[in-house]
């Protein structure tokens, strides 16, 4: 774990929590936002004694999307000829989504606490978390509309599976904000807390309550709910059907199941 410019990470039990840590700036995305965010999933992805993570925004917003001093940066590396500029956004972009892809394919459970702004690419990330969380004062919204463009990051390909297609459809042609109690309406959030602190000690207890689980389990159960996004019923029951071939052998489940029978909290080893 190293020191961060755009995060500040920190280890509660086997909880990381990642926080974007631009409060001054709205933890708007700023270059070093989309390398560090990459560096740091990749490590919680292999420390074995990490086992959920919850990701929040410092200050009064969780994150008003990309900083437009990234978008100003990379209109200056635009010449005059058509193919080569598009050859120089169409790399930038897939660099992007590796960062958010970086989130989604993380084996540990992610949970994001979002309070004040979510806008833009922001929404883009909390597509790419497991489950998201929301104080009272949280305003959504998908801003690419507002400015021309198609949201090109994950949210139009994640959000449709969180809370329908034809809500998606609405919210990214209109860009129209979209509050806590409508969010939870919708899906799109779990849960509302009535404000920042007890979000985060809300989903905090949460994320050490799935830490608690067995981490063979978790990443299993994780694997497969990834997987049936893009594959029919049968594939799936084929996928798991081989994987718990092998991860029915572990220790784990022995553990769990002595723990039930005798009432008592089961010790899991990373």
């Amino acid at each position: 774990m190293s020191d961060y410019q755009a995060f500040r990470v920190e280890v509660i039990g086997k909880v990381a929590h990642v926080q974007i840590n631009r409060p001054d700036k709205a933890n708007a995305m700023n270059a070093v936002f989309w390398t560090e965010i990459i560096q740091i999933f990749q490590w919680i992805d292999a420390d074995d004694a990490i086992r959920a993570v919850v990701l929040s925004g410092a200050g009064k917003h969780f994150s008003s999307g990309i900083d437009l001093m990234l978008l100003a940066q990379v209109g200056s590396e635009l010449g005059t000829d058509v193919g080569r500029n598009a050859q120089v956004l169409r790399r930038k972009i897939l660099q992007l989504q590796a960062s958010f892809n970086a989130v989604d394919k993380c084996s540990k459970p992610v949970l994001a606490a979002v309070q004040g702004y979510c806008l833009g690419g922001a929404i883009d990330l909390i597509s790419a978390c497991d489950m998201r969380y929301a104080a009272a004062d949280v305003q959504f919204s998908i801003k690419e509309i507002d400015m021309g463009m198609a949201a090109d990051v994950g949210t139009l390909q994640r959000l449709p599976r969180l809370i329908g297609d034809g809500m998606l459809r609405e919210l990214a042609y209109t860009g129209r904000h979209v509050d806590a109690e409508e969010a939870r309406s919708i899906g799109l959030v779990n849960r509302v807390f009535a404000d920042t602190q007890s979000l985060l000690d809300g989903v905090l207890a949460l994320a050490a309550q799935i830490a608690e689980k067995s981490p063979v389990a978790v990443r299993g159960t994780k694997e497969m709910i990834r997987y049936m996004r893009d594959h029919s019923v049968d594939d799936g029951l084929r996928y798991v059907a081989a994987w718990n071939a092998s991860m029915l052998q572990s220790a784990d489940l022995r553990t769990a199941m002595t723990a039930q029978m005798t009432q008592q909290k089961a010790e899991f080893a990373d």
